[in-house]
């Protein structure tokens, strides 16, 4: 046998496979850590205003981007050795400069929509609930929303860009309403947070009436300051438990919305029934949420899929649970929300889809 001959038979050897796969696997959970490490350093870099001082300035020292940023050097240098090698930010060795890559500029600064940055701090807060989500795996039931660290200043910041690009030429067209909003219809939004979507609603269409139901009362407040600072008098906030809205409501609202906000809730099914009995006969319900499938088969080829699991293992199942309610969580799938929006008592569901907006489906139902 010739040495060449050996070196095949090795390659086609059982151990060969082994040690190959054992290092792919090695390599692919290396990659995870170095990955979730560069997680926590983009989440930083947004907070503190890094990426936008990065995308503002030309070529740049460690001195010269902490004094813009008004942050320690120290710090700022070895948070930039991270970003460098990860590969988002260049430095010259010579100059010892850093530069924020043009093509990477828009998906880490700036208020537009394709911010990932503001994303990524989701992981963060994971992080930090971690330890007390694990205990909830020997205990049973899950936390309340007041154990989660900024968790409404970083959804409201995320929907905002969201409303902001889509809410008023892409997302209203879809409820096939633009005329009657025009007109003046009255409209409900459940579990509106920090209510930035009915605020914008309420300044394009000044001839309707709009009211944003929330459970937490420090949204609520957020959201009638922004109302406030706006001059808008057509936009009301209460806070209340959705699953038992007032009887007022019955047969109130031309239009109902709800904003990646049922799969959340303690009685989602409950929800979903009052928003059916809220609506008028001629009126519809506009639901937003996570862009997933019921099963996990399904879901193997959905590039955010672990990142739904995650958020709704660490945070959307939790506090559903929390309450002692029915923890549909996060991947409740698109085809469990048409089955229950047809056992609330909706005839007519269809699912759209929005190029500008990949991570949900949108749900328009009818009476």
């Amino acid at each position: 046998m010739t040495l060449e001959d050996h070196m095949t038979t090795l390659e086609h050897s059982p151990a060969h496979h082994d040690a190959v796969a054992s290092e792919e696997v090695a390599d692919r959970i290396i990659g995870i850590m170095n990955d979730g490490a560069i997680c926590v350093l983009i989440g930083i870099g947004h907070d503190l205003g890094l990426f936008d001082t990065l995308a503002e300035l030309p070529p740049a020292t460690s001195e010269q981007i902490a004094d813009a940023a008004g942050l320690d050097e120290r710090y700022t240098r070895e948070w930039l050795g991270g970003i460098v090698t990860a590969g988002l930010v260049e430095y010259d060795a010579l100059d010892r400069t850093y530069a924020l890559l043009p093509d990477h500029a828009p998906f880490l600064s700036g208020p537009g929509p394709d911010n990932l940055s503001r994303v990524i701090r989701y992981v963060n807060m994971m992080g930090e609930v971690s330890a007390k989500v694990a205990e909830k795996f020997r205990t049973g039931g899950g936390l309340s929303y007041e154990e989660y660290p900024g968790f409404h200043d970083i959804q409201a910041a995320e929907s905002r860009a969201t409303h902001d690009a889509s809410l008023l030429d892409m997302v209203v067209p879809v409820t096939g309403m633009t005329e009657r909003l025009r007109s003046g219809i009255t409209v409900a939004d459940i579990g509106c947070g920090q209510g930035h979507a009915v605020n914008l609603l309420a300044r394009a269409f000044p001839a309707s009436r709009f009211v944003g139901f929330d459970l937490s009362p420090e949204p609520i407040a957020a959201a009638r300051a922004e109302a406030a600072e706006w001059g808008l008098t057509n936009a009301t906030f209460h806070q209340c438990d959705v699953a038992t809205l007032p009887p007022e409501s019955v047969g109130a609202y031309d239009l109902v919305t709800a904003f990646d906000a049922i799969h959340d809730q303690k009685d989602p099914a409950r929800v979903l029934a009052n928003a059916r009995a809220a609506l008028r006969p001629d009126g519809a319900f506009l639901m937003v949420d996570f862009n997933a499938h019921s099963c996990v088969e399904d879901n193997l080829g959905l590039p955010w899929a672990s990142f739904i699991y995650a958020i709704s293992t660490t945070h959307c199942m939790s506090v559903s649970l929390g309450q002692g309610g029915a923890g549909l969580g996060t991947a409740w799938g698109v085809e469990t929300a048409e089955e229950m929006l047809r056992a609330a008592g909706f005839s007519d569901v269809v699912r759209h889809e929005l190029e500008a907006d990949p991570f949900n489906a949108y749900f328009m139902a009818r009476p």
